[in-house]
């Protein structure tokens, strides 16, 4: 039985990976001066990791051979919930905006509504702005020049709803407000596919929650990216497959993370092709191919400005000293900034480097005890966005990151079937979502 095990694929993946990512610890061990604490914290993300990917391979291999369960949308659900759920989200919006003014004005910045606006300028969202209203540009001072790092498929939606409303800011906050208000639909809608309604109800509860969800209100590029990134989900399960990744084109024109849509879009199609026992469709495979021609047209956007495809990059090294690397040196260097400087910074450590660390070892952990309820496409997705998230060399923004991930509020929703799980949840996501925006309006390094 034993000696048969060890020729069975999960077996064999498992072990390739084990070996894979213990290999590059040591590596990174060897190579590292981090101090015990934080080579013990590296060690606890790989290894966190690791048990997402183990319980991840078994459902994978019997995805690929059964395929994929039939769409049950099981249940009723009340009439107009599109409506409902697009309208309410709408409202928690103008909710997060209102909220945050308080904030600020119970701290003495003061100042009306429309005045306090402004404020939500600030991290990338004045990047974004001004791109919408200048385009990149290929001379200047070097503030303006490593624009070219921010995607271009926001900033085009802000200049185009610009002509509506006649300023960009609006423009800017307009378009974040309705693509958070559509995602969520889109949201309930692809969770109703393998969920009954109260399960995907919380689903966009728990996406309201995620710590850094108030980004979505922002002038920044996180809620049409998540809009985007459900659409294509969603269309590729509805097989309509060519829209589906168009959506996913248009998400890697936005942001660099849409090109792991490819990840769950691949597992999904051959799933598919498993289940129906037909040939490979060359059309759906080549439409694939449209998300990294999405990423593509942002590279030819670098060359027909800086003559380099790929100055992005070297922006993003010389500018923001951010590489790829790898993930469990985050934590490793996130402890030690925390630790080094609470006493002489606290409310960095409080709004930068504890909650990035909490967010990360936090979904490693979800997604450690949803790994078997989620669809293993899902499941594919996270560990592909996590290991290019995370891994970046100075990473100042994980709660942002992580709150596009779709798979994240699907798991949540997925542990929280029981009353009292679902208060508990909801009651730590909300402590933590409300401190983190509290350290937001007070301007203490969240980015």
């Amino acid at each position: 039985m034993k000696k048969a095990f060890c020729k069975t694929p999960e077996f064999l993946i498992s072990a390739a990976g084990l070996l894979t990512l213990g290999g590059l610890y040591l590596y990174w061990c060897v190579s590292t001066s981090a101090p015990v604490y934080g080579r013990i914290s590296a060690f606890v993300c790989a290894a966190l990791f690791a048990g997402v990917c183990l319980r991840f391979v078994p459902g994978w291999m019997d995805f690929w051979r059964k395929g994929p369960p039939a769409l049950t949308e099981a249940g009723d659900e009340p009439p107009h919930m599109g409506l409902k759920v697009f309208l309410g989200l709408l409202t928690y919006v103008l909710f997060i905006l209102l909220l945050t003014c308080l904030i600020r004005v119970s701290a003495g910045y003061g100042g009306s509504f429309k005045n306090y606006l402004p404020f939500w300028t600030c991290a990338d969202s004045a990047h974004y702005l001004d791109i919408a209203r200048d385009g990149y540009l290929s001379e200047g001072s070097i503030d303006r020049l490593v624009q070219l790092v921010f995607l271009p498929g926001y900033p085009l939606a802000v200049r185009l709803m610009r002509v509506l409303v006649g300023d960009y800011l609006y423009a800017g906050l307009l378009v974040s407000a309705l693509s958070f208000a559509g995602a969520g639909w889109v949201i309930y809608r692809l969770a109703r596919l393998d969920m009954d309604h109260n399960s995907a109800l919380r689903t966009v509860k728990y996406l309201c929650l995620m710590p850094g969800a108030f980004f979505f209100a922002a002038p920044m590029s996180e809620s049409l990216f998540l809009l985007l990134c459900a659409l294509c989900v969603y269309c590729a399960r509805k097989d309509r497959w060519l829209a589906g990744c168009l959506f996913g084109a248009l998400a890697a024109f936005t942001r660099s993370l849409g090109l792991m849509l490819f990840v769950p879009l691949f597992f999904e199609l051959v799933a598919s092709l498993i289940k129906e026992g037909k040939p490979l469709p060359v059309r759906h495979f080549a439409a694939l191919l449209l998300i990294p021609l999405g990423f593509g047209a942002y590279c030819a956007v670098n060359y027909f400005v800086s003559g380099d495809p790929f100055k992005f990059m070297e922006y993003q090294r010389e500018h923001w000293g951010q590489q790829m690397g790898f993930f469990f040196n985050t934590a490793s260097y996130q402890l030690r900034e925390a630790v080094e400087n609470f006493a002489s910074d606290p409310t960095t450590v409080l709004g930068l480097w504890l909650p990035n660390l909490l967010c990360v070892f936090g979904s490693l952990a979800l997604m450690l005890f949803s790994a078997k309820r989620l669809r293993p496409s899902y499941t594919a997705w996270f560990i592909a966005c996590f290991v290019i998230a995370i891994g970046a060399t100075w990473l100042l923004s994980a709660p942002r990151y992580l709150a596009t991930l779709i798979p994240l509020p699907l798991a949540l929703s997925s542990l929280s079937k029981r009353a009292w799980a679902d208060n508990v949840l909801t009651v730590l996501l909300t402590l933590f979502s409300l401190f983190y925006l509290v350290a937001f309006a007070l301007r203490w390094q969240v980015w």
